[in-house]
């Protein structure tokens, strides 16, 4: 193989990539570290490999070429046609992957790997390929493995990387998928950001927030979506659009700097990657466009297990009683949830003695939680309880027991955390404590006959602003930077502990516990079933509950499956009920407040609409799509504001806000709606709206308002087809 020159670096060229790497002292970027010229390709020695993995949407071609490497040479989408990477276009390949281990850089490309072997396997709904390489002098193996869904338009892709060397040797910089696809001209390039829904210059870092990243062509409206499960704050996105004519350059990775990544791997020890899935869509063009890809996508595969029948009703007593509640309030809410036909009753923090103890407070709950037990399963209902993972009290035998198992901070001291029933140390979940409170869970699951444990709390990073990670000796991390990754692993690891025994528990991880203000991504539904993704505030007529639920909603809804959302706190005894209904059916539903001020009507008309929509989600998956619908990129009082939720046979449900704008009617409109003709029916009035047909929905459909808000009930008529 012919030498490639490295050309002399301008400081223009050296910000093209985002990720910095260290060479030589200096800090180069990605996209010329990871890229070989093309004419590399024809000079390597041995044979050509060559796989295609894909189905009827996608296609993406992987080749091997000894003394080159491992490269993509085709991303097509087969629903439309667009070449996001074709071999004709490979004047510069991307990386594929990259990493640094013991202090040299590994590359996809360019690093001397050898193919061991390669595996093509049929799964229960789609295939896989994997491909092993070795780096014979760095002691390194890499498995490549990329997997497709069937029905779907999207690739998934994680490595195994194995330390094959004699040593113990340190794993950083880890870059999962470095691709350079074709987008067109950079003038036509647009990237939506935080979560899909937010306008951001093609030149970008994405955090945390930015789990799902859409960058497309504004003119020819094909686009990627870029789903990346690394967890929380260990994110990182590079996205560079510009200074690369008619190539984007995109990098998934660990972080490498505010968070960073690192791992030590002892001989023949493995380390798998968070994967990363690649969605391609075009927009307006029916159920190619991302409202309908990204939604269907992430509930099917991303999502754990709710997407079937749809997730429960849950009732939470947090607010008001906080850690007031007791067995008489419990009993009493009880009755009214089990007439509103709630499926889970959860009693949050107040049930037990102490955090990280599963006695329970016998002065608020005299006779333990069986009284409480025994009423809900009377009535049809499931006991569901607040356990802190992490946050435990240090008089508790978990504590007593093991002190050394505490997260430390950079002084060496116990870290503590604020909580409402005290200051609580922090366990370090990098540590032997990871067993200890998988049992502690495993042990109150068992012995109250819980449906859902909501998981609480500290873990790696507070999210009111204590310092993140773990600085003790003796833990399972070698290093603070190796604590933070860990510790959302060791949260994996008790959730899998959890369903080895109880499969069928469902599973709740707070933004308090992922350490994050409202944060929700793919790691976390990896780990768990659903995400208390806030608590605003609804406490009186006029609070900001409802219309902020729906702001984080309809920010999220874009590349996050919104089964797995609770929005907390909406009171359902807060006026308007309406609107408290309509909006929980927009995520899981999750309802909070004094049941016990809701009138004897008030308590039939949600047993009514709980009842219609439980049936609906039955017999219709709705999870397919979401539409969020007039103000939604800023939901304010002056403006209506809505969502749709359409199977792809075009049933489904549309809510409708009012707020406080006095406009008599919402004009309805879905670009991509399936095609056919379509009931609708005003669950708020019972009334026939009328027969509409697609066209109806792409112009728009003026709906008139009864109230303050309006839910449609959509049914197909005739049987609807994309």
């Amino acid at each position: 193989m012919r030498h490639v020159e490295v050309p002399l670096l301008s400081r223009r060229k050296l910000i093209q990539g985002g990720t910095a790497m260290v060479a030589a002292a200096i800090g180069i970027p990605e996209f010329i570290l990871n890229s070989a010229r093309a004419e590399s390709l024809s000079d390597g020695e041995g044979a050509v490999r060559r796989w295609t993995i894909g189905n009827e949407k996608i296609t993406r071609t992987v080749v091997f070429k000894p003394g080159v490497g491992l490269y993509t040479e085709a991303l097509i989408d087969a629903a439309t046609g667009a070449q996001f990477i074709s071999p004709d276009k490979l004047s510069v390949i991307a990386s594929e992957f990259s990493f640094s281990f013991n202090g040299g850089t590994y590359r996809g490309v360019n690093s001397k790997f050898t193919l061991t072997g390669a595996e093509e396997l049929k799964l229960p709904a789609g295939k896989s390929l994997s491909v092993r390489l070795l780096q014979q002098d760095a002691g390194i193996e890499v498995e490549v493995v990329y997997i497709c869904y069937d029905g779907h338009p999207a690739i998934r892709k994680h490595l195994v990387l194995r330390n094959r060397g004699s040593a113990p040797r340190k794993l950083t910089h880890l870059n999962i998928e470095a691709l350079r696809p074709s987008l067109g001209p950079e003038n036509e390039i647009v990237l939506n950001a935080e979560y899909g829904a937010i306008p951001r210059e093609i030149f970008y870092t994405g955090r945390s927030e930015d789990a799902g990243l859409l960058l497309g062509n504004s003119r020819t409206r094909v686009g990627v979506a870029i789903l990346s499960e690394v967890p929380g704050y260990m994110k990182r996105t590079e996205i560079t659009g510009w200074y690369d004519p008619d190539h984007v350059n995109i990098d998934v990775l660990y972080d490498t700097d505010l968070m960073p990544f690192e791992r030590f791997l002892v001989p023949d020890e493995e380390f798998k990657t968070a994967s990363v899935s690649l969605a391609t869509y075009r927009r307006d063009d029916g159920f190619n466009d991302p409202r309908w890809v990204l939604p269907s996508y992430t509930a099917k595969v991303l999502e754990r297990r709710v997407d079937g029948q749809g997730p429960p009703w849950i009732y939470n007593t947090w607010e008001p009683f906080e850690r007031g509640i007791n067995r008489e309030i419990a009993l009493e809410l009880i009755e009214a949830a089990g007439v509103m036909g709630m499926d889970i009753f959860t009693i949050d923090d107040g049930w037990q003695q102490e955090y990280g103890d599963n006695a329970v407070n016998i002065q608020s709950f005299p006779g333990g939680l069986k009284p409480i037990q025994d009423a809900l399963e009377s009535r049809g209902m499931r006991l569901g309880l607040w356990i802190p993972m992490a946050a435990i009290g240090m008089t508790t035998a978990e504590y007593l027991s093991h002190p050394e198992q505490a997260s430390l901070d950079i002084d060496g001291k116990t870290k503590i955390t604020g909580t409402m029933g005290g200051a609580k140390a922090v366990m370090c979940l990098g540590s032997a404590f990871r067993d200890t409170a998988a049992e502690r869970i495993n042990d109150a699951i068992e012995r109250f006959n819980l449906a859902y444990v909501k998981l609480d709390l500290t873990t790696i990073f507070n999210a009111y602003g204590e310092a993140p990670g773990c600085w003790a000796k003796g833990h399972y991390h070698h290093s603070w930077a190796e604590s933070l990754n860990m510790i959302y692993e060791g949260i994996a690891y008790v959730t899998s502990k959890v369903y080895a025994v109880h499969a069928d528990v469902l599973l709740d991880l707070t933004f308090e516990l992922w350490g994050q203000k409202h944060i929700i991504d793919a790691g976390l539904l990896a780990a768990g079933d659903l995400d208390w993704m806030s608590n605003v505030d609804d406490t009186r007529p006029d609070s900001a509950g409802p219309i902020q639920a729906r702001q984080l909603l309809y920010q999220r809804a874009t590349s996050m499956p919104v089964e797995s959302m609770l929005i907390g706190n909406i009171h359902a005894e807060v006026p308007s009920i309406e609107e408290s209904f309509a909006t929980a059916i927009g995520s899981a539903p999750l309802f909070l407040g004094d049941l016990r001020k809701l009138s004897k009507s008030d308590l039939q008309w949600f047993h009514e609409k709980i009842g219609w929509f439980k049936a609906l989600r039955r017999r219709t998956r709705i999870s397919e799509s979401f539409f969020p619908l007039g103000s939604w990129m800023q939901t304010s009082s002056d403006k209506w504001d809505g969502f749709a939720r359409l199977a792809h046979g075009g049933d489904g449900v549309i809510a409708l806000f009012r707020n406080k704008s006095q406009v008599a009617t919402a004009n309805v409109q879905i670009s991509v709606m399936a095609l056919g003709k379509f009931r609708l029916r005003s669950a708020i009035t019972g009334k026939d709206i009328g027969v509409f047909a697609s066209e109806d929905f792409r112009r728009g459909i003026p709906v008139e308002f009864p109230g303050q808000v309006e839910i449609l009930e959509v049914t197909a008529v005739g049987g609807a087809r994309g």
